[in-house]
């Protein structure tokens, strides 16, 4: 699958997921559903890599590193970020999370040692600055706890995305680390639910199983596959980008489906997006990261 393919597939996906996150919230604990999307998207692919027959066995340092990317990127920062949803809308919750661009930059400089270049700077600076424009009247009221709880779910997501490049780096295919790692993400969760004495309940309606199986399957599953894939190609830097662009995809289902009212500087803010993902997805703008672009 090309590497535009995989980009778009992480976008679409992910920038839906966020509307599916709000149908999850309510009588269930927020940590409880995270457990059921993972432990669903663990049983799936542990299946599909079982069907296909693929190689499952690894030495102890790459179940570490799975293990890892369990507790970074398919437990704890989810579990956070829909502590965050409670209290934050979902466009400042895009917002927040956008950072995670410059979060993986840096942190792909420092231990992947990889290069920062300035288009890549830039251009992440311009869509991170165009997504504040678009939000803009949600950054006026915001609750401070959620705010934090996002910065710290973000920190963690970065982490996980260090983690996947650095194993995929030692030649450990994706969809067998995500499925060890969202095997070791739901172990994680339902210790810390079972440690905290969480109730552990489930809702029977459309609703709550609908969005709980798309968050699975697309959410988990798909958009992980993608996204992760794109790490290994063109680094965690670049790969990131797509978390600039999901929220304007959120917003465009919030427009259809929650009465979203355009603006003069929301309609600005997109052009922005816009001009800094060509910035840092044309070709030559990075000497280090390969740019993205169909295979």
């Amino acid at each position: 699958m090309g590497s535009t393919t995989l980009y778009l597939a992480a976008i679409l996906i992910w920038g839906s997921t966020w509307y599916a996150i709000k149908l999850q919230l309510g009588w269930v604990e927020p940590v409880v559903s995270v457990a059921y999307r993972f432990a669903l998207a663990a049983a799936l692919l542990m299946a599909w890599c079982i069907i296909r027959n693929l190689p499952m066995r690894f030495n102890s340092a790459a179940h570490l590193g799975m293990a890892l990317l369990g507790l970074f990127l398919f437990s704890s920062n989810y579990a956070i970020f829909y502590y965050a949803s409670v209290n934050l809308t979902s466009g400042l919750v895009a917002v927040i999370f956008s950072t995670i661009v410059i979060l993986n930059i840096i942190g792909g400089a420092l231990f992947l040692s990889n290069r920062i270049t300035v288009p890549v700077v830039v251009g992440a600076l311009t869509g991170i600055v165009g997504l504040a424009m678009i939000f803009l009247p949600d950054l006026s009221s915001f609750d401070s706890l959620g705010v934090l709880l996002a910065i710290f779910g973000t920190l963690l997501a970065s982490i996980g995305n260090i983690v996947s490049a650095r194993i995929q780096r030692r030649d450990i295919p994706v969809v067998q680390a995500n499925a060890y790692g969202m095997s070791y993400g739901t172990l994680f969760l339902f210790i810390a639910v079972w440690w905290f004495d969480i109730p552990l309940r489930f809702e029977l309606t459309p609703t709550y199983m609908g969005s709980l199986i798309y968050l699975a399957v697309f959410g988990s599953i798909l958009a992980f596959g993608s996204y992760l894939t794109l790490v290994g190609r063109v680094g965690p830097g670049r790969a990131a980008y797509a978390m600039v662009l999901f929220p304007i995809v959120a917003l465009l289902i919030s427009t259809l489906l929650e009465g979203y009212q355009w603006t003069a500087l929301s309609i600005a803010g997109v052009a922005l997006v816009l001009i800094g993902n060509f910035i840092i997805i044309r070709p030559g703008a990075s000497a280090t990261d390969s740019p993205i672009t169909a295979e």
